[in-house]
């Protein structure tokens, strides 16, 4: 399967179908996304999306953001999806190794990443690249409750 990773610069309604066909298998309960909500996600400075392509079309995505805190740069992986068409193909893959590519050349200190314990193949992957389980509590607020 000829993929290819790349950075989007902008919106467009190839990436707005790509993420209605995505985003449902990756979570039942996220929102469809519109060109505005897209728009805006692309232009946050904090944000690099990646798209993994193939001739045909977008076959997965990734989202890192990357934040100035006192401690130094960190990188947070963020939203992988992978069409489960193209799954098992390698597309998560390129997708985190550039997003690491891009996070060193950032000057980032750390990249994490969180991931259901039920999705196994997707924590081998990660370990498999080098990311290791931090002995953490992860606290969520839901504000929109």
């Amino acid at each position: 399967m000829d993929i290819r990773v790349e950075v989007i610069a902008e919106a467009s309604q190839e990436l707005v179908d790509a993420f209605g066909r995505l985003l449902p298998q990756l979570s039942s309960t996220a929102k469809p996304l519109d060109r505005a909500a897209l728009d805006r996600m692309v232009a946050c400075d904090a944000n690099t999306v990646l798209v993994a392509r193939t001739p045909d079309a977008i076959v997965g995505t990734l989202t890192l953001v990357l934040v100035p805190l006192p401690a130094g740069v960190r990188g947070r992986v963020e939203d992988v999806v992978v069409d489960s068409a193209a799954r098992g193909r390698g597309v998560a893959g390129l997708l985190i190794q550039e997003a690491l590519r891009l996070a060193r050349e950032a000057g980032a200190r750390t990249v994490d990443l969180t991931s259901r314990p039920d999705r196994a193949a997707a924590n081998r992957l990660y370990e498999r690249l080098g990311f290791q389980p931090r002995q953490s509590t992860v606290y969520r607020f839901p504000l929109d409750a």
